[in-house]
């Protein structure tokens, strides 16, 4: 039962950052379909960064270091959305497609050429970082807590405060809602689509090099997230937008997720004689089930999709 709780723990707290970012980029008016991609980027990034960093570096260290370089990794990588659909005013959808196609095939190659550098004999596109990811995990009572779970909670507030108790996030809604309107009254629509943007870059990093760290200790990038981007979108579309209602979300389908690694440790489920392949389906079969009955009452920002011209008030 408590490894049960340590992954749907972790798996809900990887879909809940990743919902928060597209939801953050979805109240500017830009839909983020390329979550996806922003997960491989920052779980590449950070990767690499464990794989690299010295044995002896002080936990506290190497947390700072690899949140770092993986939330820089998403941002980075969710400029190719801002420019293509904010500036350029390109289809949101197909941009969002094309870089979760692009995420997984750059990570690959690049994991093989750095393998091949390092020993000509490995073309894999696995990278080992089991040492440098035990400074994310502290046993209490028996209990595997990951540091993760607690930034992501910190993460859950500071979104929550952002949204609706500051000028920033009341005026990224705006743009989200009515642009023409937002920026009849000097609000910057492009600074605040793009502003949005790179917090779902930023998030979606993080919530990548969670996903990760998620009970292995080496990660073959051909597989990509296992659709978790996809699942975060489902997760963000059932919580309505709305911070508490995605954290809520997030642990329901976490819960399944985690069910397809554990259910082995449950007598009367393994009793079942259910191959583990209908356990690892759950989430999605779930996300599909809630949507079909929930997307109906959904309200998303009006605005979001439309590329903004500032000519056509």
């Amino acid at each position: 039962m408590l490894l049960l709780l340590q992954y749907t723990l972790l798996f809900a707290s990887v879909l809940m950052l990743v919902a928060l970012g597209g939801c953050f980029s979805e109240h500017s008016g830009v839909i983020n379909l390329g979550l996806e991609g922003i997960m491989v980027i920052g779980a590449l990034g950070g990767a690499l960064t464990m794989k690299n960093l010295p044995d002896n570096m002080s936990s506290i260290l190497v947390i700072l270091v690899v949140v770092i370089v993986s939330v820089l990794a998403g941002m980075l990588y969710s400029c190719l959305l801002a420019v293509a659909s904010i500036n350029l005013r390109a289809d949101q959808t197909l941009v969002g497609i094309a870089m979760n196609m692009l995420a997984t095939a750059l990570a690959t190659v690049m994991v093989k050429a750095i393998n091949i550098a390092e020993n000509p004999d490995n073309v894999s596109s696995t990278v080992r970082y089991g040492i440098a990811k035990r400074a994310f995990v502290v046993n209490i009572g028996g209990f595997s807590f990951n540091w993760f779970v607690l930034i992501s909670v910190i993460m859950l507030v500071l979104s929550f405060v952002l949204l609706y108790k500051t000028r920033f996030g009341l005026r990224l809604m705006a743009c989200g809602e009515h642009p023409q309107a937002a920026d009849s009254v000097g609000i910057s629509v492009y600074k605040m689509r793009w502003a949005g943007v790179l917090i779902s870059g930023f998030l979606g990093g993080l919530g990548g090099i969670i996903y990760i760290t998620a009970g292995v200790s080496e990660w073959k990038f051909e597989t990509g997230v296992a659709g978790f981007g996809f699942l975060a979108l489902a997760v963000m579309i059932f919580g309505q937008w709305k911070p508490i209602n995605i954290a809520l979300a997030a642990l329901l389908f976490g819960f399944f997720r985690a069910l397809s690694n554990v259910y082995t440790g449950f007598d009367f489920l393994a009793n079942l004689n259910i191959p583990g392949s209908v356990y690892n389906m759950m989430p999605y079969v779930i996300s599909l089930l809630v949507l079909a009955f929930t997307s109906r009452n959904s309200r998303a920002p009006k605005a979001e999709g439309i590329p903004y011209d500032k000519s056509t008030r």
